[in-house]
């Protein structure tokens, strides 16, 4: 299964790895996704596209990868970000997915007819694979990829070569240097000599690969690169400094603690390590020694929200919310109510179970709900608030709410359709909750169609 899942990855930066938000889950952290938005706000300017419509979004999952499926969403895996030595590499990998949104290819869709022949083979084959029926599964797979894969092949090849071509103009176009995106590429290289996907020799046909192959790639981009005035432009210091913070935060997040203790020795007393090292030993079960880490972060930048929320968070997990509420009010404050962070203050408070901070719980949950709806964590806590304060309609309100983000149709559908029965017709709840019902309805007679 590690090797199907690494083929997957080397397949493509992009199009190949279907079902991919839906299937795994999103990893969402304030702190990375304003650095994440800030990498890319450059290069989205660049490509024509508003930073307002764009995202960038991180999957929980080890392989190196990057796709789009629609839309004007970046979907990065939490291995390509591990993988990476900079963040300019990162931006590299940006700016190729970016040119894809722009010209309009998406996974699965628009793909030459590939979807409809092979994807019921290749989700059988991973059935299989992981069932233990390794040779089975790699049976099957070949078995629906030889009938698709030449007509799949052709227009891969015209997707990539495009989404290549137009990336370099967006790094050059946002004056970032693309050293970061030819390294990254050699990297894909030396990953597929590494598993054996890669070939040189002549009997091999490329076109048996189903992308241009990184090499050639490489050799494609060089001169439009090397040749353009942000080339030997230096990488940007504190965005680098901010991606080691990241990157270390989501390793300790991730890895097994072994590993991360490992790669963050306690001799390393940097950020990122005490980043690195915080995670693990909340994940072990240690909070002293997690508490220690976080001590440093916040004693070394008292006023970083960041490293404030880490203590809070910490705290409010290790069981002790009275303790965790200053920081993260401190960090909600000083991040100017970023809704991830403002949730998790939420929550604190009402862990605390003190009727005298529910007014305060609201006030603030209300306010993250307003700049971020798409936080089911946060919905989560507001049906809390207005449970306690024997608030049904809301209730009812804030669960559909949940559950549609969730993807809970039945759920979003019975809890909508209760609180329009309780809320004043016409308020902007009740016309929340109606427009909540109608997409439940819908998803659900759509489902309904599909089985028939």
């Amino acid at each position: 299964m590690k090797h199907f899942a690494a083929l997957l990855a080397l397949l493509c930066l992009s199009c190949f790895a279907a079902r991919p938000a839906m299937a795994q889950s999103i990893l969402r952290d304030a702190e990375t996704e304003s650095l994440l938005a800030d990498m890319s706000r450059p290069i989205i300017i660049a490509a024509g596209l508003s930073p307002n419509n764009v995202r960038v979004v991180l999957i929980n999952d080890p392989s190196i990868n990057a796709f789009v499926a629609g839309g004007q969403i970046v979907y990065l895996h939490s291995g390509l970000i591990d993988a990476a030595d900079t963040a300019n590499e990162v931006q590299g990998v940006i700016a190729h997915e970016i040119g894809h949104i722009v010209g309009g290819h998406a996974v699965f869709q628009n793909d030459g007819g590939y979807t409809n022949i092979s994807i019921l083979s290749l989700l059988l084959g991973a059935a299989a694979m992981a069932a233990g029926a390794g040779e089975a599964g790699t049976g099957l797979l070949m078995m629906g990829q030889r009938a698709a894969i030449g007509k799949y092949l052709a227009f891969s090849r015209v997707q990539e070569s495009s989404a290549d071509a137009a990336g370099v103009r967006f790094i050059n176009g946002a004056g970032i240097s693309g050293k970061g995106m030819l390294s990254f590429f050699d990297k894909l290289t030396a990953q597929m000599h590494r598993y054996g996907y890669y070939s040189t020799n002549p009997e091999v046909d490329p076109f048996a690969q189903t992308h241009p192959m990184s090499a050639d790639r490489v050799e494609n981009l060089k001169a439009d690169l090397q040749t353009a005035p942000s080339w030997g432009k230096p990488i940007d210091p504190n965005i680098e400094r901010r991606f080691k913070r990241v990157q270390a935060k989501l390793r300790g997040y991730v890895a097994e603690p072994e590993t991360t203790l490992r790669r963050y020795p306690a001799t390393d007393q940097s950020a990122p390590a005490h980043y690195a090292r915080a995670y693990a030993y909340h994940k072990s079960g240690y909070p002293d020694q997690a508490a220690a880490e976080t001590a440093a972060l916040v004693k070394s930048a008292p006023d970083d929200p960041y490293f404030l929320e880490l203590e809070g968070q910490i705290l409010l997990e290790s069981g002790k919310p009275v303790e965790a509420i200053a920081p993260l009010r401190e960090a909600t404050q000083r991040s100017n109510n970023q809704p991830l962070i403002a949730a998790t203050f939420g929550h604190a408070l009402l862990a605390t179970e003190d009727k005298a901070n529910l007014v305060e719980a609201e006030s603030v949950l209300r306010t993250a709900v307003a700049r971020d709806k798409e936080n089911p964590f946060a919905w989560m806590q507001l049906g809390t608030v207005y449970e306690r304060k024997g608030d049904e309609p809301r209730t009812a309100l804030a669960t559909a709410e949940r559950a549609h983000l969730m993807g809970d149709m039945r759920t979003a559908l019975v809890s909508a359709r209760s609180a329009m029965a309780n809320l004043p017709q016409g308020s902007i709840d009740w016309v929340r909750a109606q427009d909540i019902s109608m997409v439940a309805q819908n998803a659900m007679d759509e489902e309904k169609r599909k089985r028939r």
